[in-house]
């Protein structure tokens, strides 16, 4: 069962930042600077926070991850100025 995230960090460091942020892009859809929304599996959220707690410097940065709860349920409440939100799909993948 996919559930739906919202992950922002606030990294202190540029090479670091670009780690954290070519990391997400593997896991969901980029909304904003520093922010993205994921739909993702158990084993593909361990996955992801793994690699985040690898990467962050512990002192320094910061990296919250709201579940928002079943994926296929939620239907996100979002109000938008300028571009269209728009929720990522749940989608097969092939690998």
């Amino acid at each position: 069962m996919e559930h739906f995230y919202l992950v922002a960090y606030d990294i202190s460091n540029d090479k670091r930042w670009r780690k954290v942020y070519k990391t997400m892009r593997g896991y969901g859809a980029w909304l904003q600077l520093s922010v993205f929304q994921c739909r993702l599996d158990k084993i593909k959220f361990l996955k992801m926070e793994a690699q985040l707690k690898d990467i962050v410097n512990h002192a320094e940065d910061h990296v919250i991850i709201v579940d928002v709860g079943p994926a296929q349920n939620i239907k996100p409440r979002v109000r938008s100025i300028g571009r269209k939100f728009e929720p990522v799909e749940c989608r097969p993948v092939i690998v």
